[in-house]
């Protein structure tokens, strides 16, 4: 009976800690150990039949190699607007700093894995828009 009762108080209190959790101010614990870096939002626009196998390439081949090359991989979007969805690709990633992310994009440019996968898509080069971004002090995500 004892062990049942100190049981039951444990896993109240853990379940006291995350209903607490939710309703007292704070910022999240993924915060807490978060290392500084930039998020680039790039928005690829090719003509509507590329954009299927755009999604291909980046799905199969893109981010694994942004992953080998140091780019973190967040979101990958297409807009909701009816003409844009067709030929719109969204995405942001992270890298460590902007002069990192221009070595990366370096390496990740010279990468025979990459060429290849580029060459075998068959999209045309993207009309591309790079945007960097530094995460304010009350982001969810840093």
């Amino acid at each position: 009976m004892r062990r049942f009762l100190l049981l039951t108080a444990l896993v109240a209190t853990f379940a006291a800690g995350f209903l607490a959790r939710g309703v007292m101010p704070g910022e999240p614990v993924a915060h807490a150990q978060a290392p500084a870096r930039v998020f680039e939002m790039r928005t690829y626009v090719v003509p509507e039949a590329s954009l299927a196998p755009l999604n291909a390439r980046f799905r199969d081949h893109t981010m694994r190699l942004f992953q080998k090359h140091g780019i973190t991989n967040v979101g990958y979007f297409t807009p909701m607007d009816e003409a844009k969805k067709k030929t719109t690709l969204v995405y942001l990633i992270a890298h460590s700093s902007q002069e990192k992310a221009a070595e990366n994009w370096k390496a990740f440019g010279s990468d025979p894995d990459w060429q290849a996968a580029a060459k075998a898509s068959g999209v045309p080069r993207p009309q591309i828009e790079s945007v960097f971004l530094t995460a304010t002090d009350y982001s969810p995500i840093k």
